[in-house]
């Protein structure tokens, strides 16, 4: 039921407004997202990358109502990945996109088209684009995108939502040679007949996918904060005779940051979602629901703790 109440309330414009116009509001998002714009993102980045982490930086906004907003929203991306390269970043740190931040409602053509613009940035910045996941609507969209980007630009990463039904096939389909796929648990309201609801079934899930990825011959990113998932891909990978250049760890700027730095003294690749953007409420309430426990850490960055 929390979940529930949060998810809702993370799609709510008003709360969002709310939200943006207190000073308090915007202190506490600093736990998890880097900054208001790239400057920020850039500062925050260079320790990370300095202590041995790999990154995907995402720029927050809002959905695109708007041609003009999905152009912005393109050359924000532009620019990014050009400041990354000079700030010498890449290949370390690569860029995760929304294409509904790129118009895909409006236009799925023209998010098609933004989002090749970002590829090519990408690869001439020596790096590459994964198409983050949103609510199951956009799914079979996304995908399609994916395909296309992919014909010439073979690196862009996949994501997919292990509470969706559908997903342990589209694993199957994914698990190819040379395909980056991030497997996460899944952060949106979605309804019974697409989306397991229990925490259980969700995790049970998240496990056979796992299976698929790992025995498959593409790249996992195997993103959660989740002890026990952490575990069972480590186990997974040891069976599956993964070395640890086969696949990587993803968990989110600020969250777990302990585990981090274990994964990655021990060897293995990890990559920190690194957020900045001016529209963070969303993305916050989110990092709630799922992990109800981050609200100590928020609450910790609201008094400047």
């Amino acid at each position: 039921m929390l979940r529930s109440l949060l998810l809702a309330a993370a799609g709510s414009d008003r709360l969002a407004r709310l939200a943006g116009s207190a000073p308090v509001g915007a202190k506490a998002a600093r736990a998890f997202v880097a900054g208001r714009d790239a400057d920020e993102a850039l500062r925050t980045a260079r320790p990370l990358v300095d202590d041995g982490l790999t990154l995907t930086v995402e720029h927050l906004s809002a959905e695109t109502r708007s041609v003009e907003q999905a152009v912005a929203i393109r050359d924000e991306y532009r620019s990014l990945l050009a400041r990354l390269k000079d700030a010498g970043l890449t290949p370390a740190a690569e860029v995760s996109v929304k294409l509904s931040a790129l118009g895909q409602r409006l236009d799925e053509g023209l998010a098609r088209e933004h989002a090749q613009a970002i590829c090519a940035a990408a690869a001439e910045a020596g790096t590459t684009v994964t198409l983050d996941a949103e609510d199951h609507t956009l799914t079979d969209s996304t995908l399609e995108i994916l395909a296309e980007l992919r014909k010439d630009h073979p690196g862009t990463g996949a994501v997919l939502q292990a509470y969706l039904r559908r997903t342990e096939g589209d694993c199957r389909e994914l698990a190819t040679a040379g395909s980056r796929v991030r497997l996460c648990k899944g952060a949106y309201a979605e309804p019974e007949s697409v989306a397991f609801q229990s925490a259980l079934d969700i995790d049970k899930s998240f496990v056979r996918c796992l299976n698929v990825l790992m025995s498959g011959e593409g790249y996992p990113m195997v993103a959660t904060h989740d002890p026990r998932l952490i575990a069972i891909a480590e186990d997974r990978a040891r069976w599956f005779d993964r070395t640890a250049e086969q696949y990587e760890f993803q968990l989110l700027h600020g969250v777990r940051t302990e585990e981090q730095a274990r994964l990655a003294a021990g060897g293995n690749i990890v990559r920190v979602y690194l957020p900045y953007g001016a529209d963070w409420y969303g993305y916050l309430m989110r990092r709630i629901a799922e992990r109800p426990r981050n609200v100590a850490v928020i609450g910790r960055a609201a008094v400047g703790r």
